[in-house]
């Protein structure tokens, strides 16, 4: 058997899915490179060829993370309606945690601290979040601090999601408190004159 390509976009992919699952399920310090490269069945010189070592390792699939929640973020459209935006981003949301568990628990479960920088682009996964919170806070639908607003709707969908994740709610359980903490976050902040009917299906 001739030995395992170390450069070889295949053997990059099972590593980077490798090291997601472990990071997801494992204390950080267990995660070794000898570990992962047995687990993605190569060698551990094609993690050093390929991501330089273990912390390239790791930030290649906080990058997958932050890319993929960014990207379907982004795909949300705008509209004219800033809280009917905002739901749908939080939706979305919700969806791609869903759809993503084991990326979502390693960009937000502390394999790298995350904030919430407001800054488009790759570099913060919930740009679009936080825009929409600037666009209704222009328009004078939202009252407060852009930063603060979205720091607070994220601790929202960030604590219904992860409780999701872990079992703690079941499907129906998890629909109220999805619906609850949308609609009491976004009317905690929305201004006297734009209280809206922020009852959606999620």
């Amino acid at each position: 058997m001739g030995r395992p390509r170390t450069n070889d976009e295949g053997v990059a992919e099972r590593l980077v899915a490798s090291a997601t699952e472990m990071l997801a399920t494992r204390p950080r310090e267990s995660v070794t490179v000898r570990v992962v490269a047995a687990d993605a069945e190569t060698s551990t010189a094609a993690v050093y060829s390929l991501f330089g070592g273990k912390d390239g390792l790791i930030a290649a699939v906080r990058g997958r993370a932050v890319a993929g929640l960014f990207a379907d973020l982004s795909a949300v459209p705008a509209t004219e309606d800033p809280l009917t935006d905002l739901h749908a981003l939080a939706v979305a949301y919700r969806r791609w945690g869903h759809g993503h568990r084991h990326l979502y628990t390693v960009l937000f479960g502390g394999v790298q601290s995350f904030e919430p920088s407001g800054e488009a682009g790759a570099a913060d996964p919930v740009g679009p979040l936080v825009a929409a919170i600037e666009r209704a806070v222009a328009r004078g639908v939202l009252d407060g601090d852009a930063t603060a607003i979205a720091l607070s709707f994220w601790v929202a969908l960030h604590g219904v999601v992860t409780l999701e994740l872990a079992g703690a709610l079941d499907v129906v359980a998890a629909d109220a408190a999805f619906g609850a903490a949308v609609g009491a976050t976004l009317r905690g902040w929305a201004t006297a004159e734009a209280f809206p009917d922020l009852r959606r299906e999620s």
